[in-house]
């Protein structure tokens, strides 16, 4: 009761007499209370002196070491109908077993001789491309004796054209002799007739002469006709050359062009080919994706859709699965004001979720039910939960983890830092400072991040 009566029981009513009274009040009680403040207060004291192992804790799970063991769903690489299902929930599969069976729901591939019908026009499109190049073959010879025929008449109407040249200069010189002959038959005209005007040439005489200046003549204007004809012959030949280059040039470029058709109408085609094959190898491949695989060993875990007859779409969910030989590790997250102290390699102390264990976490020796492990992989981006993600693996030097544990189980992780007393370790949490960064070994006395203690 509050002590707040003016009227003092304690004066009116006397305890002495009371049996009891004289067992508890007595002058030795303060005595032992003296002695149990001091050993515990001396317990105390040891106790703050005692060795304490720094640690960074944090909460995870387990998982497995690599990632194409971890629990995986299987999805439809393709859209289709569930019709056969050849497992069952808990079902141990082998890599490659078959899962289930679906069918096509595009109108597009329901031919089920669309594989074959898409070679055939391949092997007709290919046949095609070896008509293309037979054809360019036959026009390169072409060219080639085109080329060759150029030539001939090229050198033929050449060597006409040396023929009218020198014809030309012959009928020159031919020329140049009757104008020579004809100017020797007008002096001896005139001569003639001057000696028969002083009489000492007959009349018959200055006749033969005019016959002869007037025959002279005559071979003269034959000759410059034959010198013009010549002259034209050599134009003509000089045409002739031009004519023939440009009728074989224009043949030659007919069956150029004519090639250089066939070789587009051969790349088409061999376009065509390739898009067939593709389109072949596709219609292959998703043929063989209609019966749905397991990716490894493993164990059936839930089958997501269910029934037959069901439709579902390219990327849908279908089953999870469960890999066996895998090999266990931890998932956990350090807060970002203890990720500097963590290092590659460092031990950790694993308490795992339903695992028996007393623990200690400043005395790891202590603990039952923990087990060793060391840190493999430190994320370097923050998490969404604000923390950094560190994965741990088994301890090769500590006894191995249980076998019991699952997947997916939860686990309690303590990263061991260094050796300090119980009271600092205390004066530390009440400050809020983190642990102590040590030197590790082979250092040279600059302060680094710990890789811990056993």
């Amino acid at each position: 009761m509050l002590n707040i009566s003016h009227n003092k029981l304690n004066q009116k009513v006397k305890l002495d007499h009371f049996k009891s009274h004289s067992r508890v009040f007595h002058e030795r009680h303060y005595a032992v209370l003296n002695k149990f403040i001091a050993a515990f207060s001396l317990i105390a004291i040891i106790v703050l002196f005692l060795p304490w192992t720094q640690n960074v804790a944090g909460r995870g799970f387990l998982t497995t070491l690599t990632p194409d063991l971890r629990p995986q769903t299987i999805q439809s690489p393709i859209p289709g109908r569930i019709e056969k299902w050849f497992v069952r929930e808990g079902d141990f599969v082998s890599k490659g077993d078959t899962i289930l069976f679906i069918s096509e729901i595009y109108t597009e591939y329901q031919d089920p001789q669309l594989v074959e019908r898409t070679a055939q026009q391949r092997e007709a499109k290919q046949r095609s491309v070896g008509s293309y190049q037979d054809k360019i073959r036959a026009l390169d010879q072409q060219v080639s004796a085109l080329q060759k025929e150029r030539e001939l008449k090229l050198s033929q109407a050449r060597n006409y054209l040396m023929q009218s040249r020198l014809k030309v200069k012959s009928d020159s010189i031919d020329l140049e002799a009757a104008k020579t002959n004809i100017a020797i038959a007008e002096r001896q005209f005139d001569r003639t007739q001057t000696l028969q005007q002083e009489g000492f040439k007959a009349v018959t005489d200055v006749e033969e002469k005019r016959l002869k200046l007037q025959e002279t003549q005559a071979k003269l204007i034959s000759q410059e006709n034959k010198y013009l004809a010549s002259q034209n012959e050599v134009l003509n030949a000089e045409m002739e050359i031009a004519r023939i280059d440009a009728e074989y040039t224009d043949k030659i470029s007919k069956a150029r062009s004519d090639k250089y058709s066939a070789a587009s109408g051969q790349f088409e085609a061999e376009a065509e080919v390739s898009k067939l094959e593709n389109q072949e190898t596709n219609y292959r491949i998703r043929n063989s994706q209609y019966y749905i695989t397991a990716p490894n060993n493993g164990y059936i875990n839930k089958a997501i859709k269910s029934g037959l007859g069901e439709t579902i779409t390219s990327g849908e969910k279908l089953v999870q699965i469960m890999p066996t030989g895998y090999d266990l590790a931890v998932e956990t997250y350090i807060e970002p004001i203890d990720i500097p102290l963590i290092q590659i390699g460092e031990p950790v102390r694993v308490q795992f979720d339903g695992w028996p264990s007393i623990f200690f976490s400043g005395w790891p020796n202590a603990s039952y039910g923990t087990f060793g492990g060391q840190v493999v992989a430190i994320e370097t981006f923050i998490s969404e939960n604000g923390k950094f993600r560190v994965l741990i693996a088994p301890d090769p030097d500590d006894r191995p983890w249980p076998d019991m544990v699952r997947v997916g189980s939860g686990a309690y992780t303590i990263a061991l830092l260094e050796d300090v007393p119980i009271w600092y370790e205390i004066w530390r949490q009440l400050n809020g400072f983190p642990p102590n960064y040590y030197t590790t070994e082979g250092s040279t006395g600059t302060e680094t991040p710990a890789k811990g203690k056993s």
